[in-house]
C-alpha cells in the first residue's frame, strides 16, 4: 500500500511536471509565432512607431486652435498710420512713374530742337510712349508676383532701375542711347512698381479706397508741374546732363520712403507664417485627422492662377478693358505735343508769347492735381464707373475744343481743364477694376490684363499722332488733334455700354 501510494504520487507529480513543461513549451511556441508575426509586419509597425515617437517628441501646434484666423480681405482698417504710410509710399511711386511720363513733354521739345534735331517727332515720341507702355504692359509680370507676396522685391528692383535709367540718360548723346536708358531701363522699372503700389492700397482701405487712390495718384501731376520747371531753368545754365541728374537725385531721395514703409497687410502666399512656441496644448488628433494631414502633405502646393478665367465671362469688365485701350491710345497726345504746338503758334504769329510754351505742360499737370483727388472723392459717393464715364466724356469734348483753341487764354484754360479730367480718367480706373473684382486675391491678374491693353495702346498711340502730324502744317495739326478726340470718343461710348449692362444686371445707379 505504501509503495503503491508513493508510485501514484510520483506519477501524478511527473504528470504535472510534464504538463507544466508542455505548457511552457506551448507558451514559447506562441511567443515564437508572435515574434515571427512581428517580424513579418516590422516595416509597417516601425513606421507607425516612428510616427508616434515623432508625434510625442515634436512640440504641439497650439496656434491652430488658440490663435485667430489671418485677417480677411474684407477686414480692412480704412485708416491708421500704417495705412497712410502705404498711401505716401504709393505717392512717391507715382512720382517715379506717371510723374516722369507726364514730364516727358519738355524732353520731347528739347530732343526735337537741340539734342536730336535730325529725328522726326514720331521717332522721338517712341521713347516717351515706350516708358508708358512698359509701365502698363509689365503688369502681367508684376501683378502675379504681387499676388504671390513679392511686393518688397518689386518695389526695390523697380525703383533701382528708374533711378539708374535717369542717371544713364544724363550721359546720352545719341538716339539709341536715350531709347535704351530713358525708354527701356526707366520703363521696365516703372512696370515693376506701378501696379503693386496701386493694388496694395486695396488691403488698407475699403470705404475710402477711391479717395486714397486719388491722393496717391496726385504725386504724378505734382511732379509733372515741378520737373518741367526744374529742367527748363537748369538746362540753360548747367546743361542737359546735370539738369537730368538733379531730377534723378530728387527721385533717389524720395525712394527711401516706399523702400522702408511699403508692405502688404495680409499674407498673399498660400501658406501663412506660424509662431514657433506656445504654452497652450493642442487637442489630440484622431487617426482619421492624422491620415488627412498626411494626404495633404503629399499634394502639390496650390498656385494662384496667372490669369483670371472668370474675366472672359464678365462683359462689363471686357468693355471697360476695351475702353481703356482707346482712351490710352490718345489720352497723352496733349501732354506730348501741346508745348510744341504753342511754340509753333508763337513762331507763326507771336501769339501766344514764346515764354508761355514751357509752362503749358505744367498747367496740364496743375489741373491734373485736382483731377486726381476730387473725382476719386466723388467716386466713393457716386460710383467709380459713373465718375470714370463723366471724366472720359469731358476729356473727349475738350479734345474737340482744342481744334479751335489759339492764344494765351484759350491754351491755358484748355491745359487746366484737360489736365483735370484726364487725371480723373487715370486715377479712377483702378478703383473701377477693384469694385468689379469679387475676389480681391485675383485683383493683380485682372489689373494686369487691363494695363496690358492700355500699355499696348500707349506704345503706339503717340507715335501714330506724330506720324499724323508729319510736317506740322495747320491741316496736319488739326488731323492729329482730331485723332486724339476720336479715340476718347470711342472710349466714352464703350463705357456707356458697360454702364448700361451693369444697370440691367444689378438695377443700381451707383456703380
Amino acid at each position: 500500500m505504501g509503495r503503491s501510494s508513493r508510485d501514484q504520487e510520483m506519477q501524478t507529480s511527473s504528470g504535472f511536471h510534464g504538463r507544466a513543461i508542455m505548457s511552457q513549451s506551448s507558451r514559447e511556441d506562441s511567443i515564437g509565432q508572435d515574434k515571427k508575426a512581428d517580424t513579418d509586419i516590422e516595416p509597417e509597425a516601425s513606421v507607425r512607431g516612428s510616427e508616434d515617437v515623432e508625434a510625442a517628441a515634436v512640440p504641439t501646434k497650439p496656434w491652430a486652435a488658440a490663435s485667430p484666423p489671418p485677417p480677411a480681405l474684407s477686414d480692412v482698417p480704412d485708416g491708421g498710420l500704417d495705412a497712410w504710410l502705404q498711401v505716401l509710399g504709393s505717392w512717391v511711386i507715382m512720382v517715379n512713374t506717371w510723374g516722369l511720363v507726364n514730364s516727358y513733354g519738355v524732353y520731347q521739345t528739347y530732343y526735337e530742337t537741340v539734342l536730336l534735331p535730325s529725328q522726326t517727332s514720331s521717332a522721338i515720341s517712341w521713347m516717351g510712349s515706350l516708358q508708358a507702355a512698359l509701365l502698363m504692359v509689365l503688369g502681367v509680370v508684376s501683378g502675379p508676383l504681387y499676388d504671390a507676396g513679392h511686393l518688397k522685391l518689386l518695389v526695390r528692383a523697380g525703383l533701382f532701375l528708374i533711378v539708374l535709367g535717369m542717371f544713364m540718360t544724363s550721359l546720352c548723346r545719341a538716339y539709341w542711347q536715350v531709347l535704351l536708358a530713358q525708354g527701356f531701363c526707366v520703363g521696365v522699372g516703372m512696370g515693376l512698381v506701378f501696379l503693386p503700389s496701386t493694388a496694395v492700397i486695396s488691403q488698407y482701405f475699403r470705404r475710402h479706397r477711391a479717395l486714397a487712390l486719388g491722393i496717391a495718384s496726385s504725386g504724378s501731376p505734382v511732379v509733372g508741374m515741378v520737373f518741367p520747371i526744374i529742367f527748363t531753368h537748369l538746362v540753360g545754365s548747367v546743361g542737359f546732363g546735370w539738369a537730368t541728374r538733379v531730377i534723378a537725385f530728387i527721385l533717389l531721395g524720395l525712394d527711401v520712403i516706399p523702400v522702408i514703409f511699403m508692405h502688404p497687410r495680409i499674407a498673399t502666399t498660400t501658406t501663412a507664417t506660424t509662431p514657433q512656441h506656445s504654452p497652450l496644448p493642442e487637442p489630440a488628433e484622431t487617426p482619421q485627422q492624422q491620415q488627412q494631414q498626411q494626404e495633404k502633405k503629399k499634394l502639390p502646393p496650390k498656385r494662384r492662377p496667372r490669369f483670371d478665367p472668370s474675366a472672359l465671362r464678365d462683359v462689363p469688365y471686357l468693355l471697360i478693358a476695351a475702353a481703356s485701350f482707346f482712351a490710352f491710345l490718345t489720352l497723352y497726345v496733349a501732354f506730348f505735343y501741346i508745348q510744341l504746338y504753342a511754340e509753333q503758334l508763337a513762331r507763326a504769329d507771336s501769339h501766344p508769347p514764346p515764354s508761355l510754351a514751357p509752362y503749358l505742360v505744367t498747367l496740364l499737370n496743375a489741373g491734373s492735381v485736382v483731377g486726381r483727388i476730387l473725382p476719386n472723392a466723388l467716386a466713393d459717393r457716386a460710383g467709380s464707373l459713373n465718375v470714370l464715364l463723366a471724366c472720359t466724356g469731358a476729356s473727349a469734348a475738350l479734345a474737340y475744343a482744342w481744334l479751335g483753341t489759339r492764344g494765351l487764354g484759350g491754351l491755358a484754360a484748355f491745359a487746366l481743364l484737360y489736365g483735370g479730367f484726364s487725371g480723373g480718367v487715370l486715377s479712377v480706373l483702378p478703383s473701377v477694376v477693384m469694385a468689379m473684382t469679387p475676389d480681391l486675391s485675383r485683383l493683380g491678374a485682372r489689373m494686369a490684363v487691363l494695363f496690358l491693353l492700355g500699355g499696348l495702346s500707349v506704345l503706339c498711340g503717340t507715335p501714330i499722332a506724330g506720324a499724323v502730324l508729319g510736317g506740322a502744317s495747320e491741316a496736319e495739326w488739326k488731323g492729329m488733334i482730331g485723332y486724339s478726340a476720336a479715340g476718347l470718343t470711342v472710349a466714352t461710348v464703350l463705357l456707356c455700354v458697360s454702364r448700361a449692362i451693369l444697370y440691367r444686371k444689378t438695377g443700381k445707379i451707383r456703380q
